[in-house]
């Protein structure tokens, strides 16, 4: 039930059209960026992902295409978005029909919620989940989330939750590692913030965007061989960008997005409600763009 989750795993962003449709040649652009760039694996459907201003019907397209494109080259994970149970058991069942190994399961946006109601929510998914699963635990971006102590009890009740996505400061993260004894593959976030570090910490990998996604791949890499004077000499120089990007969710969704688009050759058709993209910012991210460089593929 455990796939082999290790490296970077950028999620797609979603793009849209003039006319505020999904670009499918867009999504596949991506796809293919994230391949030639050596990507351990791709994700879909998470905040990134604006998965929710999606329909149900885009984001199973979202799956399906990803799917087609990946072809098995390398492992798809699905994060599941919706407010019931039921409503995230039949999106884990649509991710694994269509190839996925992994299901990343959202909280409901309820900051109300206890550690014994998420219990018992992720439970009731994982109960009945036919792949691996994991939770993204993002009280910070999200609004609600799990303790350290209830991810341990989650990881005790349920034999398939093998992997969580874990979306906090290295000192966070590894205190989770630590109470969870080695039964989770650790994943961050947070577009990269902190990298060599979520190495130190245990982490098993990272979920960023693809902003500069091959450059954390190389990161990743130098980190695994021990060669900590190149890992961190690459991530000082990435480093600005993932700064300015990582403000908040939105800011990630307008600056992120528009990173990858500049260094695609692209223009960006926003899809409402999120923040509008200022002059300055636009300025910024073609510094950024100019420092990466276009894309290999």
């Amino acid at each position: 039930m455990h796939p082999s989750v290790r490296g970077i795993w950028p999620i797609l962003y979603a793009f849209f059209d003039r006319q505020d449709r999904l670009d499918r040649a867009l999504m596949r652009r991506q796809t293919e960026i994230c391949l030639a760039g050596g990507g351990n694996g791709v994700a879909v459907l998470g905040l990134a992902t604006e998965v929710a201003k999606l329909s149900p019907a885009e984001r199973r397209h979202v799956v399906e295409w990803a799917a087609e494109d990946l072809a098995g080259r390398v492992p798809l994970a699905v994060t599941v978005f919706g407010a019931t149970p039921a409503a995230q058991t039949e999106a884990v069942a649509h991710a694994a029909a269509n190839g996925a190994v992994l299901a990343v399961l959202q909280p409901p946006r309820d900051p109300s919620l206890t550690d014994d109601d998420l219990l018992r929510f992720f439970g009731a998914v994982m109960e009945r989940a036919p792949i691996t699963m994991a939770i993204q635990n993002a009280p910070d971006l999200i609004g609600v989330g799990l303790t350290p102590t209830g991810i341990a009890e989650l990881a005790r009740r349920h034999d398939n939750f093998r992997v969580l996505k874990g979306e906090g400061p290295a000192v966070l993260i590894e205190r989770v590692v630590a109470m969870t004894e080695g039964k989770l593959a650790v994943l961050n976030g947070r577009g990269g913030l902190e990298l060599t570090d979520n190495h130190r910490a245990g982490c098993a990998g990272l979920i960023p965007a693809p902003d500069c996604f091959e450059a954390q791949v190389a990161i990743w890499d130098a980190m695994d061989r021990g060669d900590e004077e190149t890992a961190e000499r690459l991530y000082r120089e990435i480093l600005p960008a993932i700064v300015f990007v990582m403000q908040s969710v939105d800011h990630l969704v307008c600056y992120g997005k528009r990173l990858v688009a500049a260094r695609m050759g692209v223009e960006v058709f926003d899809r409402a409600p999120g923040l509008a993209a200022t002059p300055f910012g636009e300025a910024a991210i073609a510094r950024f763009a100019a420092r990466l460089g276009a894309y290999a593929a």
